[in-house]
């Protein structure tokens, strides 16, 4: 049997493999040999996270090993090495899975697209790179994972490189995320000039001595510095994770084709910040002042992105909004010292917005690529697969038991209100507050694309018909654990010793615990839900989607018109797109103009290369003057000289 080592290495490197071959390999494989090696090489992958790498995490064997060292300097010794725990363990699962299905769902949503081939080459080469992500056992190979991720989803962001907007949105994804990397990569310096290791375990070994340590920052002023490590991973937690203010690229990455956006938005990158910082937990367990700033913008991004999504018309973006809003859950988690809860999330919500995402392509390719939820309506008729797995999506999303997200949501919300940190009780009410707004945006989409009378024009509507099996195959395997994961995870992960020490949380912080000791099963704890508010926000939510948008559907335009100041408010993002586009980008542009109009044109190339040039061709001009051709000119120019010549010796040698 090959050895535990091998068959690490192989769950990536499988995925890699794949995507080279349909990369490189186009004109003898074609079409269908792209996405049989690629969707077999993923297939292989969670083959392995199942068969092999669950089952020996579940026996507690835990493999922490370097493959090779890549480099040593000045003593320090960086290294390739897979750390497989069952944090893990979980995310390779869930990665390999939901990328499974959207490579499956892949040929039927890109089947007439002619970069069908690089699609496929791009999607295995994205799970490569987040499976490289979350097996790391140290600093370099997680930022090596981090930057590919990054670097795959400006490439699919931008798929359709011929439209501008999506030139655009891959444009912004990548530049907004390099802010936050640039706080991540300071944040991973500072954690080598304090522990002289990029190693997980030499760092979490020493984290503890260091709780009380200072780092100076100017004269006088020192930081604490496990506050300064945290808040600069944070940074980068924020770009990848989509968390305020850094949240501006995610809904415009709606440009590139749905089955990116499920897997972006679901199962890889915007979750490469979740469990990063879950990952940091010894860390951020030494830290109260930096989980109080993540409980606060994880609170803020939940309650007020989830806003912008009740007034989307466009049926991807009310999803990618409601993306931002349940990442704002699990970043809330997180600063609450609720690690378990968030990752939780994190695995529910792969399930059912993976779902969604997929759903939303199914009525998009049925309607001929139209995303405007104003020209749908009254597809259950036609669409009855899609329609039954967009309400059980929707029903997790907004948390109604028994679905998935309810048992995580309502366990993020509990956690969050046992907190002791500052700005707990707002992250409480702003987390109540998405509860009800979440519901309501959700079902405003279910409503309006398949309740009501069609507003599709008449040719559309003729060929409606429920998508083929490789599109509606996805929707049913999906929805199974968006209907059942959380009921069969709730004990494990939140309640039991699954994550062992994998996830580090002081005595005084644990938040879970009172949870856990009134915990008494399934059934008990959808008992309790009807003693919460949230079960009744989110009904509240769904009853006034229903009102507005069935019962009176001209209301919410005289509602926009009469708050005419709010909708202006949120139909401009609150202004952040404003800012940077209109504030940094065009400043940095002005800045740009300046440099290129003073330094380059006038300085550089104006005084110093054509300057220097035209000095040499004035003095040649003078000197040419002095080239007459006459004798007497000469004759005269030597008396001058001999004159000067004389008078210089003499009044020296006098």
């Amino acid at each position: 049997m090959p050895s535990p080592q091998s068959l690490y290495l192989a769950i990536p490197l499988v995925c890699l493999l794949g995507a080279v071959m349909a990369g490189l390999g186009g004109r003898v494989l074609g079409r269908r040999g792209a996405h049989w090696v690629t969707i077999l090489a993923v297939a292989a992958a969670f083959a392995l996270s199942v068969g092999y790498a669950l089952p020996q995490t579940l026996a507690r064997h835990t493999f922490d090993a370097n493959i090779y060292t890549w480099a040593r300097i000045d003593g320090a010794s960086f290294h390739i090495g897979f750390l497989i725990d069952p944090l893990t363990v979980l995310m390779m699962v869930v990665v390999t899975f939901v990328s499974l299905m959207v490579h499956i769902y892949t040929i039927g949503y890109m089947r007439d697209d002619p970069g069908y081939q690089r699609f496929f080459s791009y999607i295995s080469l994205f799970t490569f790179a987040m499976l490289m992500l979350v097996m790391a056992n140290n600093f370099l190979q997680l930022f090596f994972g981090w930057e590919a991720v990054g670097l795959v989803s400006y490439l699919l962001i931008g798929f359709w490189f011929t439209r501008e907007s999506a030139i655009f949105a891959s444009l912004k994804a990548f530049l907004v995320n390099r802010l936050g990397d640039f706080g991540f990569i300071l944040g991973i310096a500072a954690i080598f000039m304090a522990f002289h290791s990029l190693d997980y375990a030499v760092v979490f070994a020493h984290a503890d001595a260091l709780r009380h340590a200072l780092v100076p920052i100017t004269a006088g002023v020192s930081w604490h510095l496990m506050t300064l490590i945290c808040l600069l991973l944070f940074v980068g937690a924020m770009g990848k994770s989509a968390q305020m203010p850094l949240h501006v690229w995610l809904p415009d990455s709606m440009e590139g084709p749905t089955p990116i956006s499920a897997l972006i938005h679901a199962a890889t990158m915007v979750t490469a910040g979740i469990f990063m910082v879950a990952r940091m937990s010894p860390l951020f367990e030494l830290s109260p002042v930096a989980r109080t700033v993540v409980l606060i913008i994880g609170a803020s991004t939940a309650f007020f992105m989830a806003l912008l999504g009740i007034i989307q018309n466009d049926i991807k973006r009310v999803i990618a909004y409601s993306t931002l809003s349940q990442l704002g859950y699990m970043t809330a988690a997180l600063g609450a010292s609720a690690y378990a809860a968030a990752i939780f999330h994190l695995v529910t919500h792969a399930f059912f917005k993976a779902l969604l995402f997929l759903a939303a392509g199914s009525v998009i390719v049925a309607l001929h690529h139209e995303q405007d939820l104003r020209k749908m309506g009254g597809l259950r008729r036609y669409m009855p697969i899609t329609f039954i797995t967009t309400w059980i999506g929707s029903l997790a999303l907004a948390g109604i038991p028994p679905f998935a997200g309810f048992f995580s949501k309502d366990a993020i919300i509990d956690a969050v209100s046992h907190s002791t940190l500052p700005g707990a009780g707002y992250a409480f009410y702003a987390l109540l507050g998405g509860v009800f707004v979440t519901a309501l945006y959700t079902f405003r989409m279910v409503f309006l694309a398949f309740y009501g009378e069609p507003r599709m024009d008449e040719h559309t509507r003729h060929h409606l018909h429920e998508s083929p099996w490789v599109i509606t195959i996805p929707l049913i395997l999906l929805a199974i654990p968006a209907a059942v994961a959380g009921a069969v995870l709730i004990r494990p992960l939140l309640f039991g010793h699954y994550f062992g020490t994998a996830l580090s949380v002081r005595p005084a912080d644990n938040v879970l615990a009172p949870l856990g000791a009134h915990y008494d099963g399934v059934l008990s704890f959808i008992g309790g839900a009807f003693t919460a508010p949230p079960l009744y926000l989110a009904l509240a939510g769904i009853f006034t989607a229903w009102y507005l948008y069935i019962h009176r559907p001209a209301l919410p335009a005289r509602i926009a018109e009469r708050w005419h100041y709010l909708y202006a408010i949120l139909r401009d993002k609150y202004g952040f797109d404003a800012v940077y586009i209109d504030g940094f980008a065009r400043a940095a542009r002005g800045a740009g103009r300046l440099f290129w109009q003073v330094g380059d044109v006038r300085l550089i190339d104006g005084a110093l290369v054509n300057g220097m040039a035209r000095l040499v061709a004035r003095i040649a001009r003078w000197l040419r003057r002095l080239q007459s051709g006459y004798v007497y000119h000469y004759a005269f120019a030597i008396i001058v000289g001999l004159f000067v010549f004389m008078t210089f010796f003499l009044r020296h040698g006098s």
